[in-house]
């Protein structure tokens, strides 16, 4: 069956989340006079991503919503108790550091626009909705996509077989003609491989190591046309919606 449809990843995969929370991480935190409380630059942002790690896997597991997720990585970094407003200010300053930091991989709108007179696109993301249309409203891509599906509101999150087809039922498609692109190997490449999705990882660091089968990589957005095109195969123009 033809490829109908590319699904895509946001975070590290169109947008250079890692990149823009580092340097909103750090802006804040100097910001706050914090860095060296917490051993300095590096052992700060260690702790800062050990924060985010915890209380976001616990969103992903249905225990907190998104806006209490950010309540308690606020809470675990400090390691103090916060009221839910002075949780909400603290972590309202980072969010304006971090948003000034925000931008696009440079192969991301190539890609996008690349792939737009040939197959349908969307998103799947194991963030809120609110938070993912925003950011890709700012980013100047949300016109790229027919639809924004994420984790808040399929309630079941990647690697779950079920996030990925609850995105293609959204689409009226089969999990057969459509691709998932990620850069996460696990939660991404493999999830969409196993619920029945083409599967693409995007694997910006060159981890390389061995593929596992019915995964292709790719090391740039750049290569993913011709990939989709040569591998994976678009169908006829005209049966394309």
């Amino acid at each position: 069956m033809p490829l109908r449809a590319v699904l895509w990843d946001i975070d590290d995969t169109l947008f250079d989340y890692s990149g823009s929370d580092r340097a909103g991480a750090l802006r804040h935190l100097r910001a706050e006079g914090l860095l060296a409380a917490y051993g300095g630059e590096e052992a700060a942002l260690t702790r800062w991503r050990a924060a985010m790690e915890t209380e976001f896997a616990r969103f992903l597991a249905g225990e907190l919503g998104f806006l209490d997720h950010r309540r308690e990585r606020a809470r675990t970094f400090l390691g103090v108790a916060l009221s839910d407003a002075e949780a909400d200010a603290w972590f309202a300053k980072y969010i304006t550091h971090y948003e000034a930091s925000w931008v696009l991989f440079p192969d991301s709108a190539p890609a996008l626009t690349a792939l737009a007179p040939l197959v349908r696109q969307a998103v799947l993301s194991n963030s809120s909705v609110a938070n993912q249309e925003r950011k890709l409203t700012r980013l100047g891509i949300r016109t790229h996509f027919e639809a924004v599906l994420c984790a808040d509101e399929l309630g079941h999150a990647k690697p779950a077989p079920e996030a990925f087809h609850g995105a293609c039922a959204a689409l009226g498609l089969g999990p057969e003609e459509v691709v998932y692109v990620g850069d996460r190997l696990d939660i991404d490449a493999l999830g969409a491989r196993d619920a029945g999705l083409g599967a693409v990882w995007l694997d910006r660091t060159g981890a390389g190591g061995e593929l596992p089968a019915g995964v292709r990589r790719i090391t740039s957005l750049a290569e993913l046309p011709e990939l989709l095109h040569g591998v994976i195969g678009f169908g006829a123009p005209s049966t394309i919606r």
